[in-house]
C-alpha cells in the first residue's frame, strides 16, 4: 500500500523583497542622521509598561548637551521621567573609548543642572556594544570604576577632560547609580519600528507574502452556516419550494453556482487569514466595508429576486476598484466576489427580501 504524500501548504509571512537586505544590514550602512532619525521613530512606537512616551524630541547637533535623542514619560520633562539616547554610528561594536567621552559630558551637565537626571541613558549603535564595553554595562560598578579610572588617567578619549574631574564631580559620580546606563540592542530598535508596519516595510524593503488559501471542504463548516442558509433561501424562492444543502449539491440547477459560491468565499477567508497574520488593525473589515458601500447602487429595488441580487452584487464586487485598502496588491480573483459572501455571514447584506 502507497502512502499519499500531502503537499504542504504555504503559510502566509512577510519577506524581503529581491534585492533589499536584511533590515540590521541596512542600519549598518546609513547615514549619522538617519541612524537618530530610525532611533526617534522606534521610541515614538516603544511602549513602557503598556504606555508609549509622552514626547520623542530629536536633538543631535551640535548644542544638544550630550542628548542626542530625550524620550519624555510625562508631558514635561521631570527628574527620573524621561530617556535619554545616545545614538553612536560607527563602523564598529561600540568601546568604552567610543563611549566614555558622552558619559563624562553627560556628568558635566548633570553637575550643572542643565536638565533634570534622566530615568535611562540608552546606547545605541547599529553594531551594539563589543564585549568590553557589554560586559562593563552589564556590571554598574565597574562602569563606574572604569569610567573614574580612565578620567582620572586621561585614557579611552578623555585626555583632554582631565582638567574637569575635580573632587566635586568625582562625588558627583561615585554617588550616581549606574544602572541608569543600559544597552539599546539594535534587535529591539527594529522590533520597535516594526510596530508601523507600513513605515516598517517601506524603509526595509519588506512585503507580505500571501500563502495558499484554505481548500474548500466537501461539506459545509459551521462558520459557513449563515451564507449557505441565505444562498438556499435564495434558491427556494427561485424553484419554488424549499431545498437542502444536500439537495443543491446534487441538483444539476443550484449545484454549480453553490460550489462556485463556496469557492470565492473560502478564496476571501484565505484573504481574511492573511490579513490577520500580517496586519494589527483590521484591514478585512475594512475592505469588507468599501465592498458594501460599492455593490450598494448595484442592488436595485427593480431586483425582484435573491439570486438576481446575488449575481448584481457579485458583478459589481468584481469590478469595483479598492486601491486605497493595504490588501489591494495580494487580491485574487475570487477574493472579491467572496467579500460578498462574507457581507451575507456577518449578517450585513442579504440576497432574498423578506
Amino acid at each position: 500500500m502507497s502512502l499519499r504524500t500531502q503537499k504542504k501548504r504555504a503559510p502566509n509571512q512577510l519577506v524581503i523583497k529581491q534585492g533589499a537586505v536584511p533590515p540590521a544590514v541596512r542600519l549598518m550602512h546609513i547615514s549619522d542622521k538617519e541612524w537618530e532619525q530610525f532611533i526617534a521613530s522606534a521610541c515614538r512606537l516603544r511602549t513602557i509598561n503598556g504606555a508609549s512616551y509622552a514626547s520623542v524630541i530629536l536633538l543631535g547637533n551640535a548644542n544638544d548637551k550630550g542628548r542626542d535623542i530625550e524620550a519624555r514619560l510625562t508631558k514635561e520633562l521631570k527628574e527620573n521621567q524621561w530617556d535619554l539616547y545616545q545614538a553612536k554610528h560607527y563602523g564598529n561594536a561600540l568601546t568604552p573609548s567610543d563611549i566614555f567621552p558622552e558619559l563624562a559630558k553627560l556628568f558635566r551637565h548633570l553637575l550643572a543642572k542643565s536638565y533634570p537626571t534622566p530615568r535611562k541613558y540608552y546606547i545605541c549603535g547599529p553594531r551594539n556594544s563589543g564585549p568590553t564595553l557589554h560586559d562593563l554595562i552589564a556590571a554598574p560598578g565597574k562602569l563606574q570604576e572604569a569610567l573614574l579610572t580612565a578620567w582620572r588617567e586621561g585614557k579611552n578619549g578623555l585626555l583632554d577632560q582631565k582638567e574637569l574631574l575635580t573632587p566635586e564631580m568625582e562625588e558627583f559620580i561615585q554617588d550616581f547609580d549606574f544602572s541608569r546606563f543600559e544597552e539599546c540592542l539594535v534587535a529591539d530598535l527594529i522590533d520597535w519600528h516594526a510596530n508601523d508596519r507600513s513605515a516598517h516595510f517601506a524603509l526595509f524593503g519588506i512585503e507580505p507574502e500571501r500563502g495558499d488559501d484554505p481548500e474548500v471542504p466537501m461539506m459545509t463548516e459551521p462558520h459557513e452556516a449563515i451564507y449557505i442558509e441565505e444562498l438556499l433561501l435564495a434558491y427556494a424562492e427561485h424553484q419554488g419550494s424549499p431545498i437542502t444543502v444536500a439537495d443543491a449539491f446534487g441538483s444539476d440547477t443550484y449545484g454549480e453556482h453553490l460550489a462556485a459560491a463556496r469557492s470565492a468565499f473560502y478564496s476571501a477567508e484565505g484573504l481574511r487569514r492573511f490579513s490577520r497574520d500580517i496586519y494589527p488593525d483590521d484591514e478585512f473589515g475594512k475592505l469588507l466595508t468599501m465592498v458594501k458601500t460599492g455593490i450598494s447602487v448595484a442592488l436595485s429595488p427593480q431586483l425582484k429576486t435573491g439570486l438576481d441580487r446575488h449575481d448584481a452584487a457579485v458583478s459589481a464586487a468584481s469590478s469595483l476598484n479598492v486601491s486605497d485598502s493595504v490588501l489591494h496588491p495580494r487580491l485574487r480573483g475570487g477574493d472579491l466576489p467572496g467579500s460578498c459572501h462574507h457581507l451575507v455571514n456577518e449578517k450585513r447584506l442579504k440576497w432574498v427580501r423578506k
